[in-house]
């Protein structure tokens, strides 16, 4: 099984379930793409429609909810579109406001809904950077 070998770092910390979600769908892409980016986007672009990351792991979006996360996941990949880097842009404000509290997020009460999205951008990064060095 390819995807297995190919399972990036912050999957490798997140649920079965997220894990057997990018490993099919990069299996997959990899029987009709062949090996290499194309098949880690597919992956990844599957992943976003059920997961959210949260800071240097994926878990199951906010009540369950299925569907892209963010412009690019909405898009046919011919069209682009920007990427969340993992966050669901879809979810509510309260949601964002409870990641934000679990990172640890400073000024997050003051925040609106674009502030959170890119605050917790930010912190997913900097968590999986620390992840990737330990």
């Amino acid at each position: 099984m390819p995807g297995r070998q190919e399972l990036p770092s912050t999957l490798g910390r997140s649920p079965e379930e997220a894990q057997r979600t990018w490993i099919k769908a990069h299996d997959s892409a990899v029987e009709q793409y062949g090996e290499g980016e194309r098949a880690h986007r597919v992956a990844y672009g599957a992943l976003k429609h059920t997961h959210e990351k949260v800071g240097d792991h994926w878990e199951r979006k906010e009540k369950g909810r299925k569907g892209p996360s963010d412009p690019q996941s909405a898009r046919p990949r011919q069209q682009g579109g920007r990427s969340g880097e993992g966050v669901d842009e879809q979810s509510s404000k309260e949601h964002l406001y409870d990641l934000a509290q679990r990172l640890d997020i400073e000024g997050r009460s003051r925040m609106s809904k674009p502030e959170l999205l890119e605050a917790i951008r930010k912190a997913n990064r900097s968590r999986t950077r620390q992840a990737r060095s330990e």
